[in-house]
């Protein structure tokens, strides 16, 4: 059978790390759309698992979260009983946390807008933290309990309710959100500061997620095809925007802030973790 090279490989996962889809990637780079599709789901797997290990104990004080929105297979209100009963299909929605301070992104979750992932993706982040932190979601009533249930009061929580006005005809044909009319702040559990009560970093990592992977592009036929494939996508986002691409106000990689590694990864590192798993399998 034949195996790319690192070189091949790491021409692959930059042209998909840069928001390009996997069959653009297959005519850019020359290599079989089932290769491209097989690297990223491997690659994917193998940046979930680093992440689990790597993201621990964060001395995190501002945490941001949010959950954007995107589709597998087929739009919901498109999801037949026959659909549904042979795969994952119609909504789904990836839960991100920010640390403000670091822009490291500690975890995500993939999952329904519900209690159940609420209460998952908060006690996730809750077990990767080393200390007592000031965090800021939406309005959404369900991080409430999951916060209480993770924190209890080892915590200071505060949401920012927007109140958005009425969407006209012209703008729900161009597929306009409502205008957010006013941003209302409340404390929620301990003592928040006021001052930084704030979803902006989040609600940007939310762009980024858009730009860089060519699935969650709205308008368009970039949709993922399998959830699988989905995960594999957001997890490699992460380990590349975390560990190897330099922000630009830190003017280092979210990971080099956080104290999380001690330098920049290059491609060939994030290609390398393959390497060792399969060496680890062998032994």
């Amino acid at each position: 059978m034949n195996v790319l090279d690192t070189e091949r490989r790491a021409r692959v996962v930059r042209c998909l790390v840069e928001g390009n889809s996997i069959r653009s990637t297959s005519r850019m780079t020359g290599v079989a759309r089932n290769t491209v599709s097989k690297l990223l789901l491997d690659l994917g797997r193998v940046c979930s698992e680093y992440q689990d290990r790597a993201l621990r104990n964060l001395p995190c004080k501002r945490i941001q979260v949010d959950e954007v929105w995107c589709f597998v297979y087929a739009k919901q209100k498109n999801v037949t009983e026959k659909i549904a009963r042979e795969r994952v299909a119609g909504d789904v929605w990836t839960w991100t946390a920010i640390d403000a301070d670091t822009k490291l992104v500690p975890c995500w979750f993939i999952g329904q807008r519900d209690a159940v992932a609420a209460t998952e993706f908060i006690a996730d982040l809750e077990m990767r933290l080393a200390n007592r932190i000031q965090l800021t979601s939406d309005g959404l009533r369900v991080y409430v309990n999951a916060v209480i249930d993770a924190f209890a009061d080892e915590i200071d929580y505060a949401q920012l309710v927007k109140i958005y006005g009425t969407m006209d005809v012209e703008g729900q044909r161009r597929y306009t959100p409502a205008p957010c009319i006013a941003a209302r702040p409340e404390a929620i559990l301990g003592d928040p500061d006021r001052k930084h009560i704030s979803t902006s970093y989040v609600e940007r990592q939310n762009l980024t997620m858009r730009m860089s992977m060519r699935r969650f592009t709205r308008l368009t036929n970039a949709f993922s095809k399998k959830v699988e494939y989905h995960a594999a996508s957001v997890a490699l986002h992460f380990m590349w925007y975390n560990f190897g691409k330099v922000h630009q106000t830190l003017k280092t990689s979210p990971a080099v802030k956080a104290g999380v590694s001690d330098h920049v990864w290059s491609m060939g590192e994030v290609i390398g973790l393959l390497d060792q798993q399969a060496k680890a399998a062998s032994n």
